[in-house]
Parts: C-alpha cells; structure tokens; sequence
C-alpha cells in the first residue's frame, strides 16, 4: 500500500510539473494558428455586407450576412465546445476552423452562381471559423495560473491581429486576383479566408499536443483540494480520512457564469451593431473601398492589440472593475461615432477603434471571470454554451442594425449602443460581490 501511494504522489506531482511547459508550447501553437485565421475572420466583416447588398439589391437587409455568419459562429460555438469537452481542445478547435474554410468557398461559389440561398447557407457554415477564432482563447486559460489567466487569454487574443489586420488591407489584393480568375471581386477576401482557417486547423490538428483542456482534466482528478478529518468512530489521529472539499457552490458558480455570459453579450451586440454598419454609411458618403478597410482594419486592430493590456489590467484589478471599463469606452463610442462628420475617414477610425478597445477589455474580462469558475470536467461545454448567446447577441446586433439605420440614422445606432453599455455598469456593480472564487 505505502508503495501505491508513493507512486500515485509520484505520478501527481510529474503531472503539475509538466503543466507549466505544456502551457508554454500551448500558448506558441495557438498564436501561430491565431495569426494564420485572423484573415479568415476579418474577410466577412469587411466586404460581407457589401457582397449580400449588391446580391439584394437592399441596404435595409446589408446587415443579414453578419447576422447569418453569426447565427453559424453560434452554432458552431456550442458544438465546438461539445466536441472539445469531449475530445479535447485539438479536436474541437481543428474541426471547427475546417468548417470555416469550408463555409468560405461556398460563398465563393455563391457569388459566381449568383446564388442568393447559397450565400445564406455558406455564410452560416462561415460563421464557424469565428467561433473557433473566440473559443480558441478558452484553450490559453486551460492550464494557466490563476494570477496570469487574463494575461494567457490576451496572448491568444492578441495573435489574431496580424491576420486581422492585414486581412482587409488585402480587400484590394484578393479582390483583382478574383477578378482575374472570373469571380466577383468583393468575393475575393473569402478565398483568403478558406486559405488561412485551413491553415490554422492543420496547424492545431498536428501540433496542439499533449491536448491542454485533457491534461487540466487529469490535474483536476489528481490534485483535487482535500481537507484531513479524524473518524468520528475512533478518534484515532494516526489514521486520518482524506476528504475531498468539492468545487464552489453550484449556485455561487452560476453567479458568475452568469455575469461573464452579461458582459460578454451585451459586449458583442454593440460592438456588431455599429461595426456591420459602418461600411455601409461609408459608402453612402462616397468613400472607397480602401478608405473603408482602413477604417475596419483599425477597427479590429483594436479588437484584438490591446489584449495584452486587457490581460494584465484582469490579472491586476481584476475582472468587474475591467468590466465596468468596458462599458465606459462603449459610451465614448457611441458618442464620437454619432458626432463624426461622415466625411472624416479619420474620426470614424478613432470611433471605430473606441469600439474594438471596448471590445477587448469587455471580452478578456467575460473570459477571464468564465474561467475562474468552471471546473475542467465541465469547462468546455459551458463556454460552448456561453459563446452560444454571445453569438447569438452579435446576430441580433448585426441584424437590427441595418433596420435601425435604414429607419434612422448611422449616429443614433452608435449613440444607442453606448446607452446600452452603459447599462451594465449597475448589472456589474451587483453581480461582482458574489462572484465564485476558483
């Protein structure tokens, strides 16, 4: 018996000594897979309302692709984080960036077709790639410590930008290379897109190994928290009875779920309100499709640049007070968004990046609270669920926003989405008491 158990201890400890490498190796494979699939996903944001307006012929519906890619990346977030609780981080995040580049060449395909349902359906198999590119940030936190679990999130994050980035300064590019092949060349940037998500799922297929979110279900099992009580029976203090003390509460954590799922929904519906219809006002105003890639790449630049600064203002002041800035730079959004003249490139890039900033701290801090709360056995399929309603609130964002321009205005969708950031200011102040300590 003493020999079992000093081979169990054994056995433990060249587990938890192994995490931390694993963890560096993991988060090296998931930034080169990050870097590779931020030009997939910023090829729907630039030209996919531009493509779905020219096909319908309607301003008032610009805002279904975003919608439609959405509802897929919604999809897809709840089955990739089925697949990776099952399977592993590997599977799930390799299979749904496949699913992407898949969903790409059908809208390819589509726009050569002239094929209205078939954009429909490609760009819900689409939105997959986007889901993957947002659950991917799950795999950095699997096996981070906890003072450094925004940090691991923002590395994740923050690799996405060179693809981002380039991606619709490349509008221009891909589009003369569709042209030159027959293809319509706002379709362009989706041959671009199933190029970079197959890249980025070989590249997490082959090397994300040992997997991270099953080596942290091993850890679990083997350095569960115990506390030594005595037999009740015999008192006797020379055999003590190990006792497992359990996860948090149950309710405590659906607290917290529940306030990271707010902050990340509420989040993600402003950010895709304005961001969908922002080309579309550009347009209006006679700017090019260049002045307009500039604008979304600053856009998602920072969306994705300041994460690192996101992680660390987590790991330092933690995640309601990160939550609650959120909210602020989403008020200041709208503001200058709703003020800027519509023929200033530069001042909509400055609102634009307001927005992309607010995005940021609203979803390393979503994360980081999501994280500190779930145990391994149950971590990826409630952050499938989760992303499932982020999703989702980014399609009625997406989709509401083309009704509220064509009845409105530009300036009072921006100035409504920080009215409604700034809602969660109260919701924050009151949930972030009784978040669940990890």
């Amino acid at each position: 018996m003493p020999s079992t158990v000093a081979a169990d201890d054994a056995a433990s400890s060249a587990a938890v000594d192994l995490a931390p490498g694993v963890q560096r190796r993991t988060l090296r494979v998931l930034v080169l897979a990050q870097v590779l699939s931020g030009a997939g996903l910023a090829a729907g944001i630039t030209v996919g309302a531009l493509l779905a307006r020219d096909m319908l012929g309607s301003t008032s519906l610009a805002g279904l692709p975003a919608a439609l890619f959405t509802v897929g990346a919604a999809g897809a977030a709840l089955l990739v984080g089925r697949l990776s609780q099952r399977s592993g981080r590997r599977a799930g995040l390799a299979a749904g960036y496949l699913a992407g580049a898949l969903g790409a060449l059908g809208v390819v395909l589509a726009a050569v077709r002239d094929d209205v349902v078939l954009l429909f359906a490609a760009l819900l198999v689409y939105g997959a790639g986007s889901a993957t590119s947002l659950q991917a940030r799950y795999a950095g936190a699997d096996l981070a410590a906890p003072d450094r679990r925004g940090r691991a999130v923002s590395t994740v994050l923050v690799a996405t930008t060179l693809g981002a980035v380039a991606g619709p300064n490349l509008v221009g590019v891909t589009g003369e290379v569709a042209a030159a092949w027959g293809i319509p060349p706002l379709a362009g940037p989706f041959l671009l897109a199933a190029l970079a998500y197959t890249a980025a799922g070989v590249v997490l297929g082959v090397l994300l190994r040992p997997d991270p979110l099953l080596l942290a279900q091993r850890l679990d099992a083997e350095t569960a928290p115990a506390v030594v009580v005595r037999g009740p029976a015999d008192g006797d203090a020379a055999n003590p009875v190990d006792v497992d003390d359990g996860p948090p509460p149950a309710g405590s954590v659906r607290r917290t779920v529940l306030l990271a799922g707010t902050v990340m929904v509420m989040t993600m519906a402003v950010m895709a309100a304005v961001m969908t219809m922002t080309p579309i006002h550009m347009q209006a105003h006679d700017h090019t499709l260049t002045a307009t890639g500039l604008v979304i790449a600053v856009h998602v630049g920072m969306m994705f640049l300041p994460a690192p600064l996101s992680g660390w203002l987590v790991d330092r002041f933690g995640s309601a007070v990160v939550a609650s800035a959120a909210a602020v730079t989403l008020l200041l959004t709208g503001i200058v968004a709703s003020l800027a003249p519509p023929s200033s490139v530069a001042w909509l890039a400055v609102a634009l990046g307001l927005l992309g900033l607010g995005w940021s701290l609203g979803i390393v801090s979503g994360t980081a609270m999501l994280a500190s709360s779930l145990p391994a056995a149950t971590r990826a399929r409630t952050q499938g669920s989760v992303d499932l309603a982020v999703a989702l609130a980014g399609a009625a964002g997406g989709m509401g926003s083309g009704f509220v321009v064509a009845s409105t205005s530009y300036a009072v969708l921006a100035l409504g989405g920080g009215l409604l950031a700034l809602a969660l200011l109260p919701v924050i102040a009151l949930g972030a008491r009784r978040l669940a300590p990890r």
